[in-house]
């Protein structure tokens, strides 16, 4: 007799005698001797369900789903119960949520009138919103602050530049007006390298006219845009050899997608200042969704999942610019340009 067959028995025995503790006994035991027992798994899950055990049953069957996420191959017979598993672990975390949520009105909290922090953890906690964390693509620093959004009124040098807007959009009309067009797609490959997996490659959907390119200003910008200059000037750009400041006006086109994506550092936050912005227009960081305001400006740290759209009938463009992130020091932000510098100085060998 097998193995399987000597556990399998013997819960069954104990099953058809009505004896739940010689049931657990035995699945315990195939369990302990086989990780990877998905069978014995949702047996175990299926008879702390009918103990009337939903906690220690929703234990049992999310091992049960993991264990079959990694395992090469799952039988078929075993499906039944795993789809089972998952309509269990779906109504018992809208069980659980519900409770919570009435508890916690009863003693007179709630999403709505809770503080924003305590709302978003309920949401996360009944299920309705997913963790979102920084997840820079090249370079992270630890120990800042997972925040998603920035609030204007936390920096002193915002209201100069957005006291600049009208000037600003004044020169990128301008720009648009003039015979020699200052846009090309944003999203280009790079020489020598594998182009980017990334549906706007090469297109003008996404535009960019560059103020500032690899640390310095783009050419001729300084004659044609000089009140957009004279705004950065205001803000804390890092200034790095052949990589910052970088600057520039960003236009996506109508029915354009930028689609989910993480940001290279999280040592920085990236600024828009809004121009020129139809209805339909919208950006999300993390699980947050905002609309642009012409003439504020929205600031976020990029390294958060985003993405963002243009849903309307015309054009949209921001002065988009990157800054220190406020909770990284002088001694910090020295060593990290040394940190980037070297980072660059390999990568042109």
């Amino acid at each position: 007799m097998t193995g399987e067959g000597t556990w399998l028995e013997q819960a069954r025995a104990a099953h058809w005698r009505g004896d739940d503790a010689g049931e657990s006994a035995a699945l315990d035991a195939a369990i302990r001797a086989d990780r990877a027992n998905i069978a014995a798994i949702l047996a175990m899950a299926e008879l702390k369900r009918r103990l009337s055990d939903d906690r220690a049953a929703g234990s049992f069957y999310r091992l049960a789903l993991g264990t079959a996420a990694q395992a090469r191959s799952v039988p078929p017979a075993l499906h039944p119960g795993l789809q089972r598993a998952e309509v269990f672990l779906a109504a018992t975390e809208q069980a659980f949520a519900d409770h919570l949520l009435g508890q916690l009105r009863g003693a007179g909290i709630d999403a709505a009138g809770a503080t924003p922090r305590v709302a978003e953890a309920l949401r996360m906690l009944a299920g309705d919103q997913p963790l979102y964390l920084q997840q820079p693509s090249m370079f992270y620093f630890p120990g800042l602050a997972q925040r998603a959004f920035f609030d204007r009124a936390d920096f002193d040098w915002v209201p100069a530049v957005e006291a600049a807007t009208d000037a600003i959009r004044a020169e990128l009309q301008a720009l648009v007006a003039s015979t020699a067009d200052r846009f090309g797609p944003y999203v280009t490959a790079s020489p020598d390298r594998p182009p980017p997996n990334n549906p706007l490659l090469d297109k003008p959907d996404w535009g960019a006219a560059w103020l500032w390119k690899d640390g310095e200003i783009a050419e001729g910008m300084d004659m044609l845009c000089p009140e957009a200059l004279a705004a950065l000037a205001q803000a804390p750009q890092p200034v790095i050899p052949g990589r910052a400041p970088l600057a520039l006006f960003s236009r996506l086109k109508p029915g354009t997608h930028i689609q989910p994506h993480h940001g290279m550092l999280n040592t920085r936050l990236i600024c828009h200042l809004p121009l020129i912005v139809p209805d339909g227009c919208g950006l999300r960081v993390g699980a947050e969704t905002r609309v642009w305001r012409e003439g504020e400006l929205t600031i976020f740290d990029d390294s958060f999942e985003h993405e963002a759209w243009n849903r309307g009938t015309s054009d949209r463009t921001v002065m988009l610019f990157e800054i220190w992130r406020p909770d990284i020091d002088a001694d910090e932000r020295d060593q990290l340009t040394r940190i980037f510098s070297a980072i660059d100085s390999y990568s042109e060998q």
